[in-house]
């Protein structure tokens, strides 16, 4: 498996626009399930945009006009921006691995990176991506977000990870992923301590996706309800 990083360890780091990174995206998804190259992995920090999945309503969007990227993965309405770390594995899935049990996958190993910095995060019934338990008058949360399409037997878009607190501020302009009821969060908001980087984030889940994706058997982790 190759990890490419797009500009994140770049001084600054960059940032890099949504309709292009998708566009290199299905290039390599195409060559991915085709077999000429072996499964990917892409890292980016994307500039501020809303991408909205096919279900989003309209009761779902910026209230303020702000431009929305459609796009053709699961999942409804979500952003992208600074402080966020986003990755898109595209990878071939084996017979014995549906789109479910994929999206369990990339859950757990960001379980698992949370839980190297001593956040205690996990799955809610009937809801992807990770979330953090109510506590001290705060509702239940979500720190990372999924929503992925497979074609080919190959897959596309990923998670999205919030990492800093500016990756916050513009999800009050939506209803993030169609759930009104709960809030988000992120890392520097949920550690006790320093905070980690994005690179330092995206380093820690490295091996984790490595190893999860190997399609080996695995050790449920975090809560579940």
């Amino acid at each position: 498996m190759t990890f490419r990083v797009l500009g994140l360890r770049s001084v600054p780091a960059e940032l890099a626009d949504y309709e292009p990174t998708w566009a290199l995206q299905r290039e390599v998804h195409a060559r991915v399930a085709s077999g000429e190259i072996g499964p990917q992995v892409l890292f980016v920090q994307h500039a501020p945009v809303y991408t909205a999945g096919r279900r989003t309503a309209a009761e779902q969007r910026p209230v303020d006009g702000t431009p929305v990227v459609e796009v053709d993965r699961g999942g409804l309405i979500t952003y992208h921006g600074p402080g966020q770390l986003v990755g898109y594995p595209i990878l071939p899935l084996p017979d014995r691995v549906g789109p479910l049990a994929y999206v369990r996958r990339l859950e757990e190993a960001i379980i698992r990176t949370l839980r190297g910095y001593g956040v205690e995060s996990g799955r809610v019934e009937g809801r992807t991506g990770v979330w953090l338990d109510p506590d001290a008058g705060r509702p239940e949360r979500k720190i990372a977000a999924i929503g992925v399409r497979v074609s080919r037997r190959t897959t596309l878009h990923g998670f999205a990870l919030n990492v800093t607190a500016a990756s916050l501020g513009p999800f009050a302009s939506i209803i993030p992923c169609g759930i009104a009821d709960a809030g988000v969060t992120c890392i520097e908001h949920e550690v006790m301590g320093t905070p980690p980087t994005l690179v330092e984030t995206m380093d820690a889940i490295t091996p984790h996706l490595a190893e999860l994706l190997t399609w080996e058997p695995y050790e449920t982790s975090g809560f579940s309800r």
